[in-house]
């Protein structure tokens, strides 16, 4: 059975790129239907940013626990903990539960409506849905296994990323994704990790936080490679005090014939092989391009990403594309930002995509924050700036939350004091990426922070000093 639809914007991919450019579409008075063959939330909401920081935190507390039943300086004394995995995931996943519904209720509430199934693109202005079992959200009510074909002014791509998966590696039983790892039905003895990114390197001190052997491979010579050295290095640090077994400049070369080990060159071009019971592939994600019929549109393409402009136009009319799907950066407030400008521009906004910088955040231990440019990228730039770093090791509420690992820095020009990025490693950093992306969005100076008033004691307040002590005059160091 066939259905045909008309709509002035259709959006393929319910993520956070695509939902946000919906509601908003439908905050505008815009006819929007959203095209999504699993959940609502993307890999964001469901196998993502917010199930992984659910298991970090749950993670955290136990790991707490534990200290405590040992010898802990705060004086606190308790038995010695135990786990129950399935509740602890069950408890994650009432959490996702509970935001991806209320997308659905927000999509909902704007007149959005959402056809549950999977999109084949014919061209630029047609779109076949073969529906999913389950019904739609708003205006729609989708029928388990009909057609749907819609017709649209506007094409929206939000198809967003997929983890990568090595050839000789795949994954399958014990070899798991990201996915699979934010779900186990029990924890491993051992975890061997392949990759030292940040998905990695989350997921990897999670799990031994929750009891896990574990260890970690990676080709390049140290932690968060994508990092400079002076951020990766408290983390690398921390690992090593956790008993996370590293091994840096060494390559998985696959699984052993019977499944037991991983095999891997280390960095002497040794072959040796670690048992484990459970690998993670964590070495990346790439844009989630096939089986959709993108390849009926012809495109220009930056690599495997779709190119776009800086209004998220793609090489034909009224076609667009946000999120992972268009490349580096992947993250999903860069998405939400794109689709919420998209939004804008088809509803007759005059609108471009050009932040001063995005935040990016790593849930390590310690969390590392990068936004704008490091010394270096300034310096390859062609631009004369000064830095300055405020350790953690000298801020009040560092020490009494046990956290004087790390320190905030900053970067700004030397001729003016303009700020042109901030970089923090430390307990409880991230919540300070509002701050640094605000101030360079801003255009702050340094003696702008500096005259700063900061509450005290807050971790807040090594912003204020970095940016005195770029000035040449800070008061607690």
């Amino acid at each position: 059975m066939k259905m045909t639809m008309e709509t002035t914007l259709l959006i393929i991919g319910g993520g956070p790129g695509g939902y946000v450019a919906a509601i908003r579409a439908g905050q505008l008075g815009i006819k929007t239907v959203l095209v999504e063959g699993a959940q609502l939330g993307g890999t964001c909401l469901n196998v993502g940013c917010i199930p992984s920081k659910a298991l970090i935190h749950a993670a955290e507390e136990f790991h707490k626990a534990c200290h405590y039943a040992g010898d802990s300086p705060l004086g606190i004394r308790t038995a010695a903990p135990s786990i129950d995995v399935k509740r602890t995931v069950a408890w994650k996943e009432g959490i996702v539960k509970r935001l991806t519904g209320g997308v659905g209720a927000l999509l909902k509430k704007n007149g959005v409506q959402v056809v549950r199934g999977w999109a084949r693109i014919l061209d630029g202005k047609t779109v076949e849905v073969l529906n999913s079992e389950g019904g739609g959200t708003g205006a729609a009510n989708d029928a388990g296994g009909q057609t749907t074909r819609i017709r649209c002014e506007h094409l929206l791509l939000a198809t967003g990323s997929e983890a990568v998966e090595l050839p000789f590696l795949p994954f399958g039983g014990n070899v798991i994704s990201a996915t699979e790892a934010l779900s186990p039905a029990t924890l491993p003895e051992h975890l061997v990790v392949v990759g030292a990114g940040y998905i990695g390197l989350e997921l990897g001190t999670a799990y031994r936080k929750l009891g896990a052997r574990v260890t970690v491979v990676e080709a390049a010579g140290r932690v968060l490679p994508a990092y400079d050295d002076e951020l990766s290095r408290p983390v690398a640090a921390r690992l090593k005090s956790l008993g996370v077994e590293l091994h840096l400049e060494s390559s998985v070369l696959g699984m052993s014939e019977d499944g037991k080990s991983v095999r891997m060159k280390n960095g002497g071009g040794e072959e040796v092989a670690i048992e484990a019971d459970r690998v993670l592939v964590a070495v990346g994600r790439r844009p989630r391009t096939a089986g959709f019929g993108l390849e009926s549109l012809m495109l220009d393409m930056n690599g495997r990403a779709v190119r776009i402009d800086n209004q998220c136009r793609t090489s034909m009319r009224n076609v667009w594309a946000i999120g992972d799907l268009t490349g580096e950066p992947m993250l999903a407030h860069r998405a939400m930002a794109q689709g919420e400008m998209v939004a804008e521009i088809i509803a007759g906004k005059r609108r471009h995509f050009t932040p001063a910088a995005i935040p990016a955040v790593c849930f390590t231990d310690p969390e590392v924050v990068v936004v704008g440019l490091s010394p270096q990228e300034a310096a390859n730039q062609g631009l004369d700036c000064i830095s300055a770093s405020f350790p953690y090791a000298a801020n009040g509420r560092a020490m009494t939350i046990e956290g004087t690992e790390g320190f905030v820095r900053v970067v700004a020009r030397k001729d003016n004091h303009l700020i042109v990025g901030w970089q923090a490693v430390g307990s409880g950093v991230a919540e300070l990426s509002t701050a640094f992306v605000q101030s360079i969005e801003m255009g702050a100076l340094l003696e702008d922070v500096g005259g700063t008033i900061h509450a005290h004691p807050t971790l807040g307040e090594a912003v204020q000093e970095a940016a005195l002590r770029a000035l040449g005059h800070a008061l607690h160091i």
